[in-house]
């Protein structure tokens, strides 16, 4: 089983805006350091071809908060050859030294465990010390075996509002599973993190943003907690 995380409450911010363009929004996830179990740096869908200076800027900065980095993959629910995610895991731990992976759209049936558990040794082995598998629903329970975290809901908050926990969940400590919810009201918000524990995730995050890229928009209680762990 794969080591527990410290991250209880805390928030996963995947905050998929351009530094150069929006450089308050990466400014006030600095001075929320302390509230974050980590930040998805996202470049490209990945990390591009090449270093892309403005997300290095933004990415010392973060280390300097002492915020964890985890590089954006996609795996395209088990499409991509290991080969190939593994140079993506590679380009984010040579171009922005990430402390760990993001696999984004994880698949989550028995077939592909085997797969996903050969990516987490091998990202383990290029020094991620945090591997992180984003199916976006609760997949065979393996999956949580193989990863340090794993997200089982990223989607609007009218689906969370109706979302069920299977009990195998039980089996693991909240802190090994998270919830990423979009098109919650500015309000509401703030009750993500705590209706999160109750569905034993101990890492969440919530944002207003809607459309083909939700993640763009920043939480806006951020500011309002600097430095508080726990709280949204």
């Amino acid at each position: 089983m794969a080591a527990e995380s410290p991250a209880a409450g805390r928030l996963l911010v995947p905050l998929y805006a351009y530094p150069g363009t929006e450089p308050d929004q990466w400014a006030t996830v600095v001075g929320s350091a302390g509230s974050m179990a980590g930040v998805i740096l996202n470049p490209h869908s990945g990390p591009g071809d090449a270093v892309e200076p403005a997300f290095a800027a933004a990415a010392e900065a973060l280390r300097t908060a002492g915020v964890p980095l985890l590089g954006y993959v996609d795996t395209a629910y088990g499409g991509r050859q290991h080969r190939e995610v593994v140079a993506d895991v590679e380009r984010h731990r040579d171009w922005y030294q990430v402390d760990g992976v993001f696999l984004d759209q994880a698949g989550s049936g028995l077939d592909l465990l085997p797969h996903y558990r050969r990516l987490a040794v091998s990202a383990r082995s290029l020094e991620a010390s945090q591997v992180v598998f984003n199916p976006g629903v609760h997949p065979h329970p393996g999956f949580a075996e193989a990863a340090d975290l794993l997200i089982t809901f990223e989607g609007s908050w009218e689906q969370y509002r109706g979302l069920r926990v299977p009990e195998w969940t039980a089996s693991f400590p909240a802190e090994r599973f998270g919830h990423l919810v979009h098109g919650t009201s500015p309000t509401l918000c703030a009750a993500v993190p705590e209706l999160a524990r109750l569905r034993h995730a101990g890492v969440s995050y919530a944002t207003p943003g809607t459309g083909a890229n939700p993640w763009g928009v920043l939480m806006p209680q951020l500011r309002a907690v600097r430095g508080v762990a726990g709280r949204c």
